[in-house]
């Protein structure tokens, strides 16, 4: 169990790594703000409520790969849990925000405190490339529970070191490091014949989550399996 202080959130991750699931206790009054849709059981003493925070924000979670809605789950009727299951077998991190926020790659964000702020970041220079262009952006102070698809490594860059991540196994990274967002090969075709499309050069300092797998190749893999009508 975790997040003994008043100020931080009441977590215990359960199931993992590999199948992982996180339980988040409440004390009377208190709330957790979660992605649309995770919440896979919880107490009869907790109310939910949708929240859209507006046409422009609904807009940007729709083009970082989340909902257009958000739930809050407060506990309005005495003590109680909610547990919040991911899209993806998978890993749960929490990630404590203390000055520096962090970089949550599209479906990778599961829950947080109401005090934790999300926007939406955008990488423009590479719009037509297609993967990771925006982000959601989670700043302030609280905890933030992220998801992957398989394990999660962490890799922590120093100063002016740098390291290639494919975008799809990119889950996560510190506010303020620097990353370029470009083709995997020196050009287009050897990029696509390679396998490989857009990746992001990640710059030190700070901290770097990859997930082992990519939702995207699993689902190349089924569609080769999946009959073609006509």
């Amino acid at each position: 169990m975790n997040g003994d202080n008043d100020n931080d959130m009441n977590y215990e991750i359960m199931h993992g790594p590999s199948f992982a699931v996180a339980r988040v206790l409440l004390q009377q009054g208190e709330s957790v703000r979660a992605e649309s849709g995770a919440m896979a059981s919880m107490s009869p003493s907790v109310e939910m409520q949708s929240q859209s925070g507006g046409l422009g924000k609904m807009f940007g979670r729709i083009l970082s790969g989340e909902s257009a809605f958000q739930t809050m789950f407060t506990a309005t009727h005495g003590p109680g849990e909610v547990v919040f299951a991911p899209k993806t077998p998978g890993e749960v991190r929490a990630l404590t925000l203390q000055g520096r926020g962090w970089m949550i790659t599209s479906g990778a964000y599961l829950a947080s405190d109401p005090s934790v702020e999300l926007g939406t970041a955008a990488n423009m220079k590479n719009f037509f490339g297609g993967e990771g262009v925006f982000m959601v952006r989670a700043s302030g102070a609280g905890t933030v529970l992220v998801n992957s698809f398989g394990a999660i490594r962490e890799i922590e860059l120093q100063a002016g070191q740098s390291y290639i991540i494919d975008t799809g196994h990119l889950v996560a990274f510190e506010d303020g490091m620097g990353y370029q967002l470009q083709k995997a090969a020196k050009s287009l075709l050897g990029s696509f014949t390679s396998g490989e499309g857009i990746v992001a050069v990640m710059s030190g300092p700070g901290r770097v989550l990859m997930q082992t797998h990519q939702p995207q190749g699993l689902a190349q893999t089924l569609a080769a399996f999946i009959p073609r009508s006509g």
